[in-house]
């Protein structure tokens, strides 16, 4: 028998603790692999946390309410096998709840995974040697660890990228994969120190929660206690330290050819570009990066491929991307053949895979236009007068207000417009056929993030002043852009604003943020010269750029809408009148 220390995992990018809603489990009870075994709350959402293994509870760490660290022990098992605790080391944080030490035998079997890894081939390992965690007697046995709950109902997450390869060996909470639910992307870690013998998916793909994730090699029985089916994981099992594969056509295995989510280039030429032997990476090999390093070399139009890391396992971190640019470091390119001409050609592609938070994008976007049928009407707005007073009240404001932009009095005028046509201010259902119109506003405001576009929610927009709709938006578009934003803060909108700022363009067609029925997109502000009273004069214009759902609004309620924002824009002192 062995005693199992279960450390909280990490239940959601940089989260460092978690509280303790409640437990499911007492000491004492029997517990199965996957068993829910307590709730815990971030920032973020409510997770169940479910058992790594199968076993005896014989401590709990800490009374609901309690804040738990990630990574600190939360749950001590009795387990067939040597565990991953030595019996005579006592654990770094005393349980609140214990029992005494178990008998040494016990006539219940182990219980076998679900989803066994791929078979090594090879019967039992070699003993490992100095370092091991057990003593050398003990044998070698297959752990496979099944991605766990990350989020509240979440059924499945897509893989965002690796972090080992078949071969490493991995140390205890030593991350293992980035995962993304429509929550958050989350760190998956290891419950055990063992040797990655095979790894389950690959990078776009999704994961369904309880499914195999990574087979290890642990000292001890493991959580596996029969020999696994050669066509479990998709990547090969041992110690080859070269690229991941991914499934063949035929069943097999072949190399992948997937990029990483920065994308990858593979030069054409004389036998293509191999990777500078300073990075230390086989050609093919894909480097490792956290999504926040990747997402800023994209930006930065760097590959990462040519970029060495001095993380673990030579992951590449945001100080070795700062130094390969001071080092004027860039995509090696093929040299000119005309001496050093501006015109010489480039060869080449790039191939970018599109995954994670584009991807949700993408797909809402294409449901989007493939259910509803849009109709755009533009209409252009004499904001001169609106720009007059928002220049007044930006300079008599006081020390706590914040300055004002022109969408605080958009959303303004979308609020008192909605008075008069509630159908607009709506969600359909076009699967039940229910219009539902809402009382409350709550404005959805369009904002560009290093993860790709997201829709933060002002709440209640109807019951602001300028001021306080401006901080809310300032708040919830910067919580977006910071990926500090909670769930309830990026859905349940009822109309949406999306706007490019000075970027806005002459005119353009926003699609409909589903299931909402409109979306009012306002373009840049410039001073063109219009006809007044006979009169060319100068004055501020700005096009105003909105769809519909043409299921829902007609075209003659479109534009009496779109009229309607125009009166008070233009007549701004009659935004706040009854």
């Amino acid at each position: 028998m062995g005693r199992f220390v279960f450390k909280l995992p990490d239940v959601g990018e940089g989260t460092a603790e978690a509280e303790l809603v409640g437990w499911h489990v007492k000491v004492g009870d029997m517990v199965a692999e996957d068993q829910i075994v307590a709730d815990v709350m971030t920032d973020k959402a409510t997770v169940e946390i479910t058992a790594p293994v199968s076993g005896k509870v014989t401590a709990l760490h800490g009374e609901p309410g309690a804040m738990v660290p990630v990574r600190g022990p939360l749950v001590e098992f009795e387990v067939e096998g040597a565990g991953n605790a030595d019996e005579a080391q006592s654990p770094s944080v005393s349980p609140l709840r214990s029992e005494p030490p178990p008998p040494a035998t016990r006539g219940e079997e182990t219980v076998a995974a679900s989803s066994p890894p791929h078979a090594s081939g090879e019967g039992d390992r070699a003993k490992r040697g100095g370092g091991a965690l057990e003593a050398p007697q003990t044998p070698a046995g297959n752990y496979v660890f099944k991605l766990p709950d990350v989020g509240e109902g979440t059924a499945e997450a897509e893989l965002v990228g690796w972090h080992v390869k078949v071969g490493d060996a991995v140390e205890e909470d030593q991350i293992l994969a980035d995962v993304m639910t429509d929550k958050a992307t989350v760190e998956i870690t290891s419950p055990v120190a063992g040797t990655v013998v095979a790894l389950y998916g690959e990078a776009g793909k999704a994961v369904p929660v309880g499914g195999p994730l990574v087979a290890f090699d642990v000292e001890g029985k493991g959580n596996v206690s029969t020999p696994a089916p050669a066509s479990a994981p998709s990547t090969p099992s041992g110690p080859a330290r070269g690229p991941k594969a991914s499934p063949s056509p035929n069943g097999g295995s072949a190399p992948s050819k997937s990029p990483p989510a920065g994308g990858s280039t593979r030069a054409a030429g004389e036998g293509g570009k191999s990777v500078p032997a300073l990075t230390g990476r086989a050609a093919g090999e894909r480097p490792l990066a956290s999504p926040a390093v990747r997402n800023r070399a994209r930006d930065l139009g760097v590959d990462l491929t040519f970029v060495p890391g001095s993380g673990p396992a030579g992951r590449i971190t945001h100080e070795d991307l700062d130094g390969f640019i001071a080092r004027g470091g860039s995509q090696p390119a093929s040299a000119p053949s005309g001496g050093g001409s501006t015109y010489a050609k480039a060869e080449g592609t790039t191939e970018i895979r599109i995954i994670g938070l584009r991807r949700k994008i993408a797909e809402k976007m294409a449901e989007s236009v493939r259910r509803i049928p849009h109709i755009t009407y533009v209409e252009e707005i004499d904001v001169t007068a609106l720009e007059e007073l928002r220049a007044h009240l930006n300079a008599t404001k006081q020390k706590d207000q914040p300055k004002l932009n022109v969408l605080p009095f958009i959303a303004r005028a979308i609020v008192v417009a909605l008075r008069d046509q509630p159908q607009i201010n709506a969600t359909y259902d076009d699967e039940a056929g229910v219009l539902t119109q809402h009382a409350a506003v709550h404005l959805g405001i369009a904002a560009q993030t290093p993860n790709g576009l997201m829709v933060p929610v002002v709440r209640h927009a109807e019951a602001r002043d300028p001021y306080d709709t401006a901080l809310e938006i300032a708040r919830v578009s910067g919580a977006a852009k910071d990926g500090s934003a909670k769930r309830e803060e990026l859905s349940g909108s009822t109309i949406t604003i999306t706007s490019l700022g000075t970027l806005g363009g002459v005119v353009h067609t926003p699609i409909i943020n589903h299931p909402e029925v409109a979306i009012v997109g306002p373009n840049k502000i410039a001073e063109r010269v219009v006809v007044r009273d006979g009169q060319m004069v100068v004055r501020k214009m700005m096009n105003l750029s909105s769809s519909f759902d043409h299921r829902i609004v007609d075209g003659h309620d479109a534009a009496v809408f779109v009229q309607r924002i125009k009166g008070l824009l233009e007549n701004p002192a009659t935004l706040w009148m009854r």
